[in-house]
């Protein structure tokens, strides 16, 4: 049984994350990864409405299904670490970055449809706006995620 002491010094404590390697959290490392794809996608889709030089189209799509794969694998481990932890649980920029990030794949993942099509009309203009979007979402998603890290302290060391 605990004293009163241990209980108070383990609640003052950051939120550990879960998936880590070494006290470094997985989900950290794995987040750049999509989102230079994603934002890749968006200036490869601007390069193609511009150009439309076919080379930027199959760049998009490329991209596209790298962030996804890369994306598919921080989740994983942003889940583990969300279910993981009840402390990171209560936090309500968890949440939102949670729900953010599923709407930023959901998007990524109909635009990796959407880019499978004829090039012209998979880009110009549904390709593009969905690339946008994805983007603009993703921007909120960050923000949340620096939220978690320099104001919650999730998954910084003591």
């Amino acid at each position: 049984m605990q004293d009163a002491t241990s209980v108070a010094i383990a609640d003052t404590s950051n939120p550990e994350s879960t998936a880590r390697v070494a006290r470094h959290p997985i989900h950290v490392m794995l987040v750049p990864f999509p989102i230079v794809c994603f934002v890749g996608t968006l200036l490869t889709d601007i390069a193609y409405w511009r150009t439309a030089q076919m080379m930027w189209a199959d760049f998009s799509a490329w991209l596209l299904f790298a962030g996804l794969v890369m994306g598919g694998l921080a989740a994983i481990a942003g889940l583990i670490d969300f279910f993981g932890s009840r402390r990171i649980r209560t936090l309500a920029p968890a949440w939102y970055h949670m729900a953010g990030n599923v709407v930023v794949m959901l998007l990524a993942l109909l635009n990796a449809f959407v880019h499978s099509r004829d090039v012209w009309t998979s880009v110009v203009p549904t390709g593009l706006v969905l690339s946008a979007l994805t983007v603009i979402v993703m921007l909120v998603t960050g923000w949340l995620g620096g939220e978690l890290v320099y104001r919650h302290r999730v998954g910084v060391a003591d």
